[in-house]
């Protein structure tokens, strides 16, 4: 009979697992850049689309407000983005990239290729592993 307590039983560390390994190797990818893999997610975003409200990008990436905020402030700092709040409505605020912003995106675009050539799996893999996670983030998050 199996330990419903053993570590190895449990759905939640393969992912824990996964999650530092994969950020591990992000870090010397994404230090040429000065960015953090948190920080690299934000300009993803923001470089599949340009300006867009602080809300819409903590949706995107499941960010509250309170842990996006340290992000762009020191994205911000970075001189990377530009936080901007909209005349209509002062709660809401705009993000921005900046022309740097938009510049580190083509030193970026090398990160992907080096990350899966670091981890030694065929696109293949890579693929299915990727389709089956986003499936379990739709159901996790109700929104089939």
């Amino acid at each position: 009979m199996s330990n419903p307590l053993s570590l190895d039983e449990q759905l939640c560390f393969p992912f824990y697992s996964i999650s530092r390994e994969i950020t591990r190797r992000y870090r010397p990818l994404l230090e040429p850049l000065g960015l953090t893999y948190p920080q690299y997610l934000v300009m993803l975003v923001l470089w599949e689309e340009d300006q867009q409200s602080l809300k819409a990008v903590g949706e995107r990436l499941h960010l509250d407000s309170g842990t996006l905020t340290p992000l762009l402030k020191k994205l911000e700092a970075s001189e990377l983005i530009r936080r901007v709040r909209n005349k209509q409505d002062e709660r809401h605020i705009e993000i921005t990239l900046t022309d740097k912003g938009h510049m580190l995106r083509e030193q970026a675009e090398l990160v992907p290729l080096a990350l899966k050539e670091t981890l030694g799996v065929s696109e293949e893999d890579l693929e299915r592993v990727k389709q089956t996670l986003n499936q379990l983030v739709i159901k996790m998050n109700g929104t089939e």
